[in-house]
């Protein structure tokens, strides 16, 4: 017989763990006194520069811009009262449907949640959607952020430009202001917060004190392991050797890797404004290697990073010490009367500029030309056309005329302020506040490799390109001679990335229209880097071939014929075609008229800002 108290108890109701509690509350009391004693470091980091050197610690230029660019855009809100009214009803009208929607969601039957924009990554963890709290939060921020955005539109009377510099700093402060920034408004941070005690916050915040002592005082926020990378040991390692210098460049010849190589040689013009080994990253992506594997002579400018000693080299300077130096060595070296010639971003827009010059001085070495990503007509030239206006390119001239140059840095920031969300943001997380260092990335590496701008160069580019697109008008002149693109009757294989933020692909693609000769227009996936570094090897992304480049973009891609894979080996046919495919015997890099001064990739390209 069975007693009572012997009966198995009846269920009872099953006890879950709270999803977000702290796990060991002392551990987490100790991670938090020592997370204030690295924030203190960090606090260090960035006083103690300003105090060595007895600067103020000053507001960066783009807060003012951004300040006095958003006070114009609610001044001319408010000075229209119906407007403002009728913007502020339609805001709290889509607060109350929201929260008429969460209330919903909390109760019996609710409805299934609202799914994540298509490609945020920020918003990617489930609880997102899941958790009506965190949905909320989520769908709140992008109710107000589509809504300022849209105000920007709305707003009456402001000049273009204005308004697209309202767009951009919008842009930034609400990616700035996401609930994925912030640890108790994200439900991963939060989890992994609780879940390793704070730890992570620790991790984080001793990095943050490590980038703001690499930054000097400001935060440089890492983008990749630099450890893991080292130009000349597994980056830039094609063989080769540096056979011409001066005060602009160190010029390199590739070592052959086929017993004949095509009679006219290739010379590469890379940006200024960053290292030409990032089409020399690891051999496995690595165009020049890839060029001399096909049997062509490659010859590539190492460009300088600048000091202070070299302000007043101009644009001019570039072109003559630069291009057609690099040109008198390749020919003298090669025996040719011809070479073909690639630039790429704005090493392309110098060397548009040197054609409209040799084609006005009768210079006829150009076989052909391929410009990679390059603007020269700047009427469409997309966000950074934001930082081009007369007032700040006069505050830039004046903090270059104090330094003699223009800090890479400041140039790598504005290219980061473009993809804001995915240079910026989803590092910081990454990095200060999950704790976590960010993976191997060689392009990233070469990303944050930057250079030095001389003064007078960078002004010209500014002043010329961006602020009064004085090339594609025919009004740039350079050694007294105007430069008009349409006597350029070479042909042009120009190529345009999809997906770019800094050569958009319309811009590109109007720039067709600048040159007098033949122009082959080829539009590749992704963006201003992946689009171009992509090997036939890894067999990625696309490109598209079509007709003349005439009308607009989207004319001309209705009707453009996609391809799977690399655009190399079609850029290869081509330029076969317009130099031949006579062969000769290999040349050695230092075997002729200059001798080898040292191995590729050379010192120059190892100086860093």
């Amino acid at each position: 017989m069975v007693k009572m108290n012997d009966a198995p108890a009846a269920p009872g109701p099953t006890r879950t763990e709270p999803p977000y509690q702290v796990k060991d509350p002392e551990a987490f009391a100790r991670n938090m006194a020592r997370l204030a004693e690295e924030g203190g470091k960090v606090l260090a980091a960035i006083v103690e520069p300003h105090e060595r050197e007895a600067l103020g610690l000053r507001v960066p230029e783009e807060f003012g811009q951004a300040s006095k660019t958003l006070g114009q855009v609610v001044e001319k809100w408010l000075s229209n009262p119906q407007a403002a009214f009728a913007a502020q009803t339609r805001l709290w009208t889509g607060y109350l449907g929201l929260w008429t929607d969460t209330l919903r969601r909390m109760s019996a039957g609710a409805p299934e949640p609202e799914p994540a924009p298509a490609g945020d990554k920020r918003f990617a963890d489930e609880a997102w959607a899941e958790n009506p709290m965190f949905d909320f939060l989520r769908r709140a921020y992008l109710l107000t952020s589509q809504w300022a955005e849209q105000v920007v539109e709305e707003v009456e009377g402001l000049e273009e430009h204005e308004r697209h510099k309202a767009r951009f700093y919008v842009k930034q402060f609400t990616s700035a202001l996401s609930p994925s920034n912030f640890v108790l408004t994200n439900p991963e941070l939060l989890r992994e917060t609780l879940e390793t005690n704070g730890e992570n916050l620790v991790r984080g915040m001793r990095m943050m004190a490590e980038d703001v002592q690499a930054g000097s005082g400001q935060l440089k926020i890492r983008q990749t392991d630099p450890g893991n990378f080292e130009v000349g040991r597994n980056l830039a390692v094609t063989p080769g050797k540096v056979i011409f210098q001066n005060d602009l460049m160190q010029l390199i010849q590739y070592t052959p890797s086929t017993e004949s190589v095509y009679r006219v040689p290739l010379v590469i013009v890379p940006p200024w404004i960053n290292k030409f080994y990032i089409l020399d990253l690891t051999p496995e992506k690595s165009f020049i290697k890839w060029a001399v594997d096909q049997g062509l002579t490659v010859f590539v400018v190492s460009w300088v990073n600048p000091d202070a000693r070299l302000a007043a080299k101009s644009f001019e300077d570039y072109m003559r010490d630069g291009i057609l130096k690099a040109l008198d060595v390749a020919g003298e070296v090669t025996g040719e009367d011809k070479a073909h010639l690639i630039g790429y971003c704005v090493g392309g827009t110098l060397l548009s500029s040197t054609l409209g010059y040799m084609a006005a001085t009768g210079d006829e070495r150009a076989a052909s030309t391929t410009l990679l990503a390059t603007q020269v007509d700047f009427a469409h030239a997309g966000d950074l056309k934001v930082f081009a206006d007369e007032e700040q390119i006069t505050e830039l001239e004046s903090q270059m005329a104090r330094a003699g140059y223009l800090e890479g840095g400041k140039m790598a920031s504005a290219f980061n302020m473009l993809r804001a969300n995915d240079l910026i943001w989803s590092y910081y997380v990454n990095n200060y506040l999950k704790g976590k260092p960010p993976s191997a990335f060689d392009l990233l590496y070469w990303n944050s490799d930057s250079t030095r701008m001389p003064a007078a160069n960078h002004s010209f580019y500014l002043r010329n390109c961006y602020l009064s697109n004085k090339l594609s008008k025919g009004e740039m002149e350079l050694g007294g001679i105007r430069i008009d693109l349409k006597k350029v009757k070479v042909p042009i294989y120009n190529l345009a990335t999809r997906e770019d933020h800094i050569a958009p692909p319309n811009s590109v693609f109007l720039g067709c229209n600048s040159f007098g000769g033949p122009v082959r227009f080829v539009l590749t996936g992704s963006g201003h880097i992946a689009g171009v570094v992509n090997p036939p090897s890894r067999n990625k992304y696309q490109y598209w071939v079509g007709g003349k480049p005439t009308g607009d973009l989207d004319t001309w891609f209705a009707k453009a014929k996609e391809h799977p894979g690399s655009w190399w080996p079609d850029w290869l046919a081509w330029i076969l075609k317009q130099g031949g495919k006579a062969k000769v015997p290999a040349r050695v890099p230092g075997a002729g008229s200059y001798e080898a001064i040292e191995d590729a990739p050379g010192s120059y390209v190892k100086v860093r800002a």
